[in-house]
């Protein structure tokens, strides 16, 4: 059973590391943020922070019964407007745990997802990949960093 504070927990450690990736992606230059590298299903550092937080905002919203799929990405063209934008997302799903009771978190419900689709899932499930979500992208930003010539580190899920 998940409670909001554990999940409100996790998330703030997540978002931490999500930031201070996105702080070090802003020693790329605009050329490295959009140099396209191969073998990434995103192919750019700037796309790769897109998706990831996007998907953040495309199932907390799925929670919400409020869920957009627009292709925005164009509109977040530097490191400073994909940081607003995790923010933004961040204060979303902190609202979403701050007001969900344990009950709701952990009951399996129906919710609709794009093309109508309905699909019986637990909420607290949702939050959870949404967090691991995050993680895969960064271990692929991370990669395409090292590729660039800008090594990581210090991107693990904070234990303090």
């Amino acid at each position: 059973m998940y409670t909001k504070e554990a999940l409100l927990d996790m998330h703030t450690r997540t978002h931490a590391v999500l930031k201070k990736l996105l702080a070090h992606c802003r020693s790329l230059t605009a050329e490295e943020l959009n140099r396209e590298i191969a073998g990434f299903g995103y192919p750019t550092v700037r796309l790769q922070f897109h998706h990831e937080i996007g998907a953040e905002e495309y199932w907390i919203g799925v929670l919400r019964s409020n869920f957009s799929v627009e292709d925005n990405e164009s509109e977040f063209t530097t490191v400073e407007s994909l940081e607003a934008y995790r923010e933004q997302v961040c204060r979303v799903t902190e609202e979403y745990l701050g007001s969900a009771s344990t009950d709701e978190l952990n009951t399996r419900r129906s919710m609709m997802t794009f093309g109508n689709n309905e699909r019986h899932l637990v909420p607290a499930h949702v939050v959870v990949r949404t967090m691991t979500h995050l993680f895969q992208h960064q271990g692929e930003i991370t990669s395409m960093c090292r590729l660039i010539g800008k090594r990581v580190a210090g991107t693990d899920f904070p234990l303090n």
